[in-house]
C-alpha cells in the first residue's frame, strides 16, 4: 500500500473516530519534517506522520519533530502495523479531562 492510499483512509477513520474534529494537512515544504496530519479536537491537538507500513524510513527531521511534538501534547508515527495501537492512544490523549 502506498502513504497517498493510506493517508485519505486513515482521515476518514479519524473523523468518525472524533466528529466534529479538524484535520489538516501540513506543507513539508515549509517545514522539513513537520507531520503530515494535524488533528484539532475541542481543546486538545495532535500530529500524525503517516507512513505506508513500518519499513518506510523517516524523511529528515522527521523524528525530530514527532518527539518534540509528543512533549506538548501527542504526536505518533502511525502506519498499517501500528494503527489499533496508535489510535488507541490517540483517543486517550485527545479525550482526557
Amino acid at each position: 500500500m502506498l502513504e497517498r492510499d493510506y493517508q485519505p483512509r486513515l482521515i476518514k477513520k479519524l473523523e468518525r473516530m472524533f466528529p466534529d474534529c479538524v484535520i489538516l494537512k501540513n506543507d513539508s515544504s515549509y517545514l522539513q519534517g513537520i507531520p503530515d496530519l494535524v488533528i484539532f479536537y475541542g481543546a486538545r491537538y495532535a500530529f500524525l506522520e503517516v507512513k505506508a507500513s513500518k519499513n518506510s524510513p523517516p524523511q529528515v527531521n522527521q523524528p525530530y519533530y514527532v518527539e518534540l511534538l509528543d512533549r506538548m501534547s501527542f504526536a505518533a508515527f502511525i502506519y498499517p502495523e501500528n494503527e489499533e495501537e496508535v489510535l488507541s492512544a490517540l483517543s486517550d490523549a485527545l479525550q482526557r479531562v
